[in-house]
């Protein structure tokens, strides 16, 4: 009898594979014809000697009388060694070297899925030696880049590995927990999916597959060693090393992200101290760069070269003298420049949460976060995100506040923050938070969300909740309103709602409830 889990991730393989070249190929046609760039496929030999299918491409006049940059390229979670040859091939002509693998355990790498633990990094820096032993790169011009899996490995490597001079994250993460297990709360089908990819085209660790099971069954005895797992895979443990090291570090990331939200990059660039800047733009995981992996025109990819030839080339190219953090709103579709992150939001308006209003639980209202990947994506192409009417939303299920109606458009940047008294029938609950832009007939388009979890709370006592949405901006037109919406059933998540379980949010007189709008000065 054969293998057909092998044989589908054969087939697979060759299918996206055959997709990225395709792509490469239309895409950067004239660019090959008038200077074709000699691309080899290798094996190197990572941490362990474990092999890691790579591809090299070189300036097509390097003959050996100079050096060049190098550009080191981890692939993405899932996704073949090919990935970016586009681009690669972009940076080669560009006066390049550009070396990508196929981290460890996926397609035709060797080792197993460590998801960017120690063995990962130890990897990146194996590829760096092997390019200066069997490159021209130069040694002191040493960068690294990537998409989402390939990012977050960038930044651990950069932590450790003093060579690195400059990064580019793309889609990437800063903290793992903060990512997927936000509020205290498992972000359902994030998971499934990267653990559905990962089965699907690579191996997964046994350690990996333990921890999918804790995340999916809900086992709390297990929480303390999963949040250790995630923070040793986590940038933001090495804020210190990455800082002492120096490297220019580019973050660019989507408003919509539902794998790895903006909220926990914010925190991260804060806290950088060398060159830095950061990108928001709209979109889901690594929509807003995508198109960039077929040689298309591209803002990120473009942002992100234009990185390297500052910090790498030393050219002049006035990069560094743009203001550092750059926000595309959702709404216009035009940038905004700002000098950090403080500075997003000029000013706050808060919505009172009055009154004293008890909810049932198990039961989805109809507002929800929408449904990964195809919400925002539409929200990016289309201005569609996810809608709910909020006058119909059963208040059975859902508690509804909302604002007055505003003269001039609210201009909202940044992180919305809800503060809110709940008392619990049970010690254990889930709530979902969601910030609408409500029209004159009732639509509500969605703005932010975030969900929230607690344990262990005593049944009938009230408690103070304090909750960020995930970052975001977006327009609400005059003669709209917000509305926040709170409900306990979202399909994005799993919930940890007792059967006949209620929640009460009250706004005590001594410390009332609200929802903290950050709006940019008009």
């Amino acid at each position: 009898m054969g293998h057909p889990r092998k044989a589908l991730r054969t087939t697979a393989v060759g299918a996206v594979s055959a997709t990225l070249i395709a792509g490469t190929a239309l895409g950067l046609a004239p660019a090959a014809q008038a200077a074709p760039n000699p691309v080899r496929f290798v094996d190197i030999a990572g941490d362990g000697g474990t092999v890691l299918k790579a591809n090299v491409v070189t300036p097509a006049n390097a003959d050996g009388s100079r050096t060049y940059p190098l550009i080191v390229l981890p692939t993405s979670w899932s996704l073949p060694q090919v990935e970016y040859l586009a681009q690669a091939r972009k940076l080669a002509d560009s006066g390049y070297v550009v070396v990508s693998y196929n981290v460890r355990g996926f397609w035709q790498s060797g080792g197993e899925i460590e998801v960017a633990g120690p063995p990962d990094v130890a990897d990146a820096s194996k590829v760096i030696d092997w390019a200066l032993a069997n490159t021209p790169a130069n040694k002191r011009q040493v960068g690294m880049a990537g998409m989402s899996y390939g990012a977050g490995i960038s930044l651990l490597a950069a932590a450790h590995d003093k060579r690195i001079k400059a990064v580019a994250s793309l889609s990437g993460w800063a903290d793992l927990i903060d990512s997927i297990y936000s509020g205290r709360t498992q972000h359902f089908q994030a998971g499934a999916l990267l653990d559905g990819a990962g089965t699907l085209t690579g191996h997964p660790s046994a350690e990996l597959q333990q921890v999918f099971k804790d995340f999916f069954s809900s086992n709390l005895a297990a929480e303390p060693a999963l949040i250790a797992w995630g923070k040793k895979r986590s940038p933001q443990t090495y804020i210190d090393q990455i800082n002492a090291n120096d490297a220019a570090i580019m973050l660019a990331n989507g408003w919509g992200d539902t794998i790895f939200p903006p909220n926990q990059s914010v925190k991260f660039y804060e806290e950088l101290t060398g060159p830095k800047r950061l990108e928001y733009r709209p979109g889901d995981h690594a929509t807003a760069e995508i198109t960039g992996l077929f040689g298309l025109p591209n803002d990120v990819w473009t942002d992100t070269e234009r990185w390297f030839d500052h910090y790498l080339k030393g050219e002049d190219n006035g990069i560094d003298r743009e203001q550092p953090v750059q926000l595309k709103s959702r709404s216009t579709g035009g940038y905004e420049g700002y000098p950090d992150w403080k500075s997003v939001t000029a000013t706050r308006k808060k919505i009172s949460l009055a009154g004293t209003t008890t909810i049932h639980t198990n039961v989805d209202s109809g507002a929800d976060g929408g449904v990964i990947f195809l919400s925002s994506i539409l929200d990016q192409l289309a201005q569609l995100p996810p809608m709910a009417s909020v006058p119909l939303l059963p208040r059975r299920w859902a508690a509804v506040w909302q604002s007055e109606k505003y003269a001039s458009t609210q201009q909202v940047r940044g992180t919305a923050q809800l503060h809110t008294t709940v008392t619990g029938t049970k010690e254990s609950g889930t709530l979902v938070a969601y910030l609408y832009d409500v029209g004159p007939l009732g639509l509500g388009k969605l703005v932010s969300h975030a969900p929230y979890t607690f344990h262990g709370q005593t049944p009938g006592k009230p408690f103070g909740v304090d909750l960020e949405l995930f970052s975001t901006a977006y327009d609400v037109p005059a003669g709209h309103r917000l509305a926040l919406v709170v409900d306990t059933v979202d399909p994005l998540y799993i919930e940890h709602n007792p059967s006949g379980a209620q929640l009460t949010f009250s706004s005590p007189e001594h410390d009332p409830s609200y929802v903290s709008v950050p709006l940019r000065e008009q």
